[in-house]
């Protein structure tokens, strides 16, 4: 069984698969999960606190361009939130333009639109763990385990 199979066996109800973040700087790979619901009119600490009371967070730069690449069909054709401020002027936050697909910040004032994500990361034991739960009992059980979340 593949690990996009496992993975796809791990997500809950509406939520989609987004695809593989690219580890760097030595970081292990992980699988990107966008959650089913959005905010709108909402400014980054807003986001930020539903993102996370949804059971995820908001999704960082590279992850927003893979969900521009891979689901933006997902997404109004508007401007969403990312987790990363612009540094060094902290008080700006990047975000993707899902129309143009440019990223581009605005003040943590300004009123955007966002989307949750989670994160999923299989280190083999995980995976042989999921299949052989999953002979065993076919309800689904999430084994996967969530990369370290990114503070921004």
């Amino acid at each position: 069984m593949s690990d996009h199979h496992l993975v796809m066996q791990a997500l809950s109800e509406g939520e989609m698969y987004a695809g593989i973040i690219l580890g760097k700087d030595g970081t292990p790979d992980y699988h990107l999960v966008l959650l089913p619901d959005e905010v709108s009119d909402a400014s980054w600490g807003t986001a930020r606190n539903w993102a996370l009371e949804s059971g995820g967070e908001l999704p960082t730069r590279r992850e927003l361009a893979l969900l521009y690449a891979n689901l933006r069909e997902h997404f109004e054709r508007l401007w969403y939130w990312s987790s990363e401020p612009q540094e060094p002027r902290s008080q700006l936050v990047w975000g993707q333009n899902f129309s143009s697909g440019i990223q581009t910040m605005y003040g943590r004032p300004f009123r955007g639109r966002a989307r949750a994500v989670r994160r999923l990361r299989d280190d083999g034991a995980s995976a042989a763990a999921l299949q052989s739960t999953q002979a065993a009992a076919p309800e689904r059980v999430e084994l996967v385990e969530h990369a370290t979340p990114h503070e921004g």
